[in-house]
């Protein structure tokens, strides 16, 4: 199988002892504390769960900033988006600022419990240029508009970095008990499926047409034993369908439409950044570390809007070193309904074109969903229709 990224075996920082975890969680009741932020809330997620391997903990200025400019870590390896932990003011208390042992506080769990515990190592505060370098590196863009742009711009300039204690999941095990998988879990999986090549598909939405196309497309030319859909379970955009519903519609088209065991259904607890191609190169990396040979880039990949051009997520691995990640990149080019193909192709595949396509995308979907007129065969298999017409429906009645 396939090795994480920059290390031989995965660095989860969950702490899986019991009598250790319930002794720091009691510890972290007592320590001063500060409230994360969603994004640094699911950071931390990430961490326990081994995708942000082989980091270990939240950057330092010094640390995301050579990120952000020149995509490395201090040490030199590839690293594609700054991983921080940024609180407002109002948050450095004379007991934070004197503590090198702080709680983190979950921000999307009734209570605000104890989400880790942070190893203090600095606490710096953000310059307005240091922020906006962050920002346009990151998203390409520093209009405030961008929905993710926020998650850097209004959340504070405050940077507590230092390796952390991950004391659980957050709320993802519970709401998603039969999605939610750590990487350490999906590596497991695939062993024990007797895969060999896996091609990864990246998933906020529910899977329309061309995306079950495109992963079908993505096995047969890498011919890979098996597929990972990885649905994004964390914080969305407005207009975005929420977790639980992509969840069942997806489940449903693969029930009907893929071979038995051919499909591996999974979510990851991050929020979406909506940073376009760094965000895509970030996707890779969480593939590689849980054990995927190829992962699917498709088009305007974690875009937003027209922030970025259809194909910039598939060009900017062409920027990088070749030997900064191990995984295989499967490009997918424009994906249509062909009236004289009778189904669904890659562009680049089909000799027809102009009239004879029938545009298949997520946007379209949502259009069309929003207005209350029902899904055409084109764009979704009819048991994802169901589901998803429903779910407007009741949007519509609430």
């Amino acid at each position: 199988m396939i090795k994480p990224h920059g290390a031989e075996t995965l660095t989860p920082l969950y702490v899986s002892d019991d009598a250790e975890r319930a002794e720091l969680t009691k510890e972290a009741e007592q320590l001063p504390s500060v409230l994360l932020s969603s994004g640094a809330a699911a950071s931390a997620v990430m961490l326990a769960s081994g995708y942000f391997t082989p980091l270990t903990g939240y950057m330092n200025i010094s640390a995301a900033t050579s990120v952000a400019s020149d995509m490395k870590l201090p040490n030199g390896l590839f690293w594609p988006v700054p991983v921080m932990n940024i609180v407002p003011s109002e948050q450095l208390t004379d007991a934070v600022k004197n503590s090198d042992r702080i709680s983190l506080r979950d921000p999307n769990v009734e209570g605000n419990p104890p989400l880790a515990i942070l190893k203090v190592s600095a606490i710096e505060t953000l310059s307005t240029e240091q922020k906006q370098l962050l920002i346009e590196k990151t998203f390409g863009t520093t209009d405030p508009e961008h929905p993710g742009v926020p998650a850097y711009a209004d959340v504070g300039d405050n940077v507590l970095s230092g390796p952390i204690d991950v004391l659980n999941y957050s709320y993802f095990r519970e709401d998603f008990p039969d999605t939610f998988r750590t990487a350490v879990e999906i590596r497991k999986d695939i062993e024990a499926r007797g895969w060999d090549t896996v091609v990864a598909f990246q998933t906020r939405n529910p899977m329309h047409r061309a995306h079950e196309e495109l992963c079908k497309i993505a096995q047969r030319e890498v011919n890979a034993d098996g597929i990972l859909i990885h649905m994004l379970l964390g914080k969305l955009k407005p207009g975005d369908i929420p977790g639980a519903v992509r969840d069942a519609s997806i489940r449903a088209m693969v029930q009907h439409y893929f071979p038995e065991n051919t499909v591996s259904i999974t979510g990851y607890g991050f929020d979406m950044l909506y940073a376009g191609p760094r965000e895509a190169l970030l996707h890779a990396v969480f593939r590689q570390n849980c054990g995927a040979s190829h992962f699917i880039v498709g088009r305007d990949h974690a875009g937003a809007g027209d922030y970025y051009g259809a194909f910039e997520a598939q060009e900017i691995f062409d920027t990088i070193p070749e030997d900064a990640l191990e995984i295989g990149i499967f490009r997918g080019d424009f994906t249509v309904w062909c009236k004289k193909c009778n189904d669904i192709v890659m562009m680049r595949d089909c000799p027809h074109g102009g009239d004879d396509y029938f545009n298949v995308s997520g946007t379209k979907q949502r259009e069309i969903l929003a207005a209350g007129e029902p899904l055409p065969p084109e764009i979704a298999r009819p048991e994802v229709a169901e589901i998803l017409m429903e779910y407007y429906q009741s949007e519509a009645d609430a």
